[in-house]
This record gives structure tokens, C-alpha cells and sequence, in this order.
């Protein structure tokens, strides 16, 4: 694949901020800097540097740092103008310590960084994956914070006095939970006890406002994985939530090039670890850890459930591989199959 300075006359690297963006204009030629500009981070900034990239003639690419935080907003609007868009990482920064650092510094950095590329990765992009990325977040947060919750609740339980402790000993943690909200703390009962059972209450209610909360995005994402891509909920192993985590880092047809690279970027590919004698493939840890996440959810509820996947396991435990090594090729097996269906347009329902 040819590089992109092969491609278009000018890159335009952009440092984002949440505040400003800094923006290099580089000729792909040359590497030559054309112009920098520091402008706001919002519309009118985005139309001062999209009028500074028009006064240089010829092809040309913008390479974003952060297109899916800080730079957001740019991609955007660059998006909606018809602009070619290169997502980056983070570029290499020098590594001595008195290495140069500033906003037009990294904003040359990563035009440069996009010039030596031949493998370009788009923005993600879409409504139904920007809806589907805000409900995960805030579901996430809401049950990690409900299972800080549960376990302050126990911790607590664990250090209050006697009479505190008696009320709660032998309960699972759902029973402490219905047990915690319907205390009634009394004062007559001592300012230490008065305190604790109060606590545990309140503890409790939190808990359970956060489950609602919980279910309810778990619902909202639900309806949008169904007006989307519904065909994905047939699948064995895929739920809602799995559904909407392979669908945000997918974004749309056309972003990972081929199977390897949707693999690669679920942290699922291959890497080698051969030595002598001995071939074999190491854990990936790189990647998208929410993807892989989803991908070893699904691998978990087929070797359960799914007859086909326990029958491949069996025969390739008999072949003297492990159960660690089984999951990863399943996953990999998984993440071909989903790519393939993801870029295939789901088949409308027949009206019958």
C-alpha cells in the first residue's frame, strides 16, 4: 500500500485540546512546514482552520490526535466537509528527557506521523455509535460504582458493633441489601450504632438507585443494538451490551480493512512466541480491552452452551493445546465471523 505522502500534496497535523486546537500544514513533499494556528475548539475555530488548509492547493489530509475526545468536535465538522481524516495514537515523543515538547511541536509531529503510514485508520464515526458509546460509559460508571458500593456495605457490616452485625450475619449480598434499606436508625440506640445503620441504609438506596440506572441505559442500548443491527443479537453468546461494544469499535464498513486488522484491534491477533523447538502464540495485550472483553464473553457463554464450540474444544484438547490457548482461537475464529457479518449489510425481514 502506497504511503500517504504518495497520495495527497498537503497534511495538516492538529494537536487538540480542550480549549484550542495547534495545527501544522506540512508539505507531503518536502515535509516542509507551510503555516501553523492556534484557534478555539469550536465552530468558527474549525472554519479558521479549514480556510488556512484551502489556501494551499492540491490533495490534502488532516491527521487528528484525539479524534475521538478533544478532537471530536473538528472530526466532525471536517467529516461533514468531505475532508479525508487520519486517526492517530499518541506520536513518539523523544525519548531523552530534555526532548522538545509544545502544541506546534506535536501538531508537526503528527503530520509527520501520517506521512510515514501505509496503513490509515479512519475516525469512528456515526449517530447510532456516538448514542451507543455515551450509554456504555454511563452504565459502566454506574455499576462500577454500585459494586463500590456493595463492597463499602460489607466492609462495614464487617466493623460495626454487635447488634449491627447480628442483623445481617448469614445473608447473601442481595438479602443485605433489602435488609439495609428497610433499617430504621433511632438515636435512643447510641451515636456509634445510630451511625452505622444509617450508613448501611443510605449505602443500600445508593446501590439500588444505581442498578435502576444501570437498566435503564441497558434498555436504551438495547433498542438502538435493535434499530441498528439486530441480526447480531442472534448470535449465540451476544447480548445487548456485547452487541453495542463490538459495534462501537467497528463504527462502520470500511474502517478496519480486513478481518486481521478487526482482530488486531480487539487485542485477538496472533503474536508469535516461538522458540527452538517449541511454536507457539502469546497473549495479545494490546488493542481495544472492551472489544477483547466482549469477544471473551462470548467465547465463555459457547463453551457453556454451544455444542459446536464444545465438541472444537474437546478435539483440540485431545491435540494437547490448553484451555488458555482453546479460548484465544476462538476468539479469533469469533472476531472473522463478526467483522464478516458487520460489513455485510443486515437482510431486511420479509414481510410475511
Amino acid at each position: 500500500m502506497s504511503m500517504l505522502a504518495d497520495v495527497v500534496e498537503v497534511v495538516i497535523g492538529v494537536d487538540t485540546h480542550k480549549d484550542t486546537h495547534t495545527a501544522a500544514v506540512l508539505d507531503a513533499r518536502t515535509g516542509g512546514v507551510l503555516a501553523r494556528a492556534t484557534v478555539n475548539a469550536d465552530p468558527d475555530g474549525y472554519a479558521e482552520l479549514t480556510a488556512l488548509a484551502a489556501q494551499h492547493s492540491g490533495l490534502r489530509a488532516w491527521a487528528l490526535e484525539g479524534s475521538g475526545g478533544y478532537g471530536a468536535g473538528l472530526a466532525r465538522h471536517l467529516a461533514a466537509a468531505g475532508e479525508l481524516v487520519v486517526e492517530l495514537d499518541r506520536p513518539l515523543r523523544p525519548a531523552r528527557r530534555g526532548g522538545a515538547k509544545s502544541d506546534p511541536i506535536d501538531a508537526e509531529r503528527a503530520a509527520r506521523d501520517a506521512l510515514a503510514r501505509t496503513r490509515l485508520a479512519q475516525p469512528k464515526t456515526g449517530s447510532e455509535r456516538a448514542a451507543l458509546q455515551a450509554r456504555l460509559t454511563a452504565r459502566r460508571a454506574a455499576v462500577e460504582a454500585g459494586a463500590d458500593a456493595q463492597r463499602q456495605l460489607h466492609a462495614l457490616v464487617i466493623t460495626a458493633p454487635e447488634v449491627v452485625r447480628a442483623r445481617f450475619r448469614g445473608q447473601s449480598t442481595r438479602l443485605m441489601l433489602t435488609t439495609a434499606t428497610r433499617l430504621r436508625p433511632t438515636t435512643t440506640a447510641g451515636i456509634e450504632v445510630f451511625t452505622c445503620l444509617s450508613v448501611l441504609r443510605d449505602l443500600a438506596r445508593r446501590v439500588r438507585f444505581l442498578e435502576a440506572e444501570a437498566a435503564e441505559h441497558e434498555k436504551a442500548i438495547r433498542t438502538i443494538v435493535r434499530s441498528w443491527r439486530p441480526d447480531l443479537l442472534q448470535l449465540t453468546g451476544v447480548g445487548p451490551i456485547v452487541a453495542a461494544t463490538v459495534l462501537t469499535a467497528w463504527s462502520h464498513p470500511g474502517r478496519c480493512r480486513n478481518d486481521a486488522a478487526f482482530a488486531m484491534l480487539a487485542g485477538v491477533a496472533p503474536i508469535p512466541a516461538s522458540s527452538g523447538k517449541t511454536v507457539r502464540y502469546r497473549l495479545n495485550r494490546s488493542g481495544d480491552r472492551q472489544l477483547n472483553r466482549a469477544l471473551h464473553t462470548i467465547v465463555l457463554t459457547r463453551l457453556q452452551r454451544d455444542e459446536p464450540t464444545r465438541a472444537y474444544a474437546d478435539r483440540r484438547r485431545a491435540q494437547g493445546k490448553t484451555d488458555r490457548e482453546i479460548k484465544r482461537c476462538l476468539k479469533r475464529y469469533i472476531a472473522r465471523d463478526l467483522y464478516r457479518r458487520l460489513e455485510t449489510p443486515p437482510q431486511p425481514l420479509d414481510a410475511a
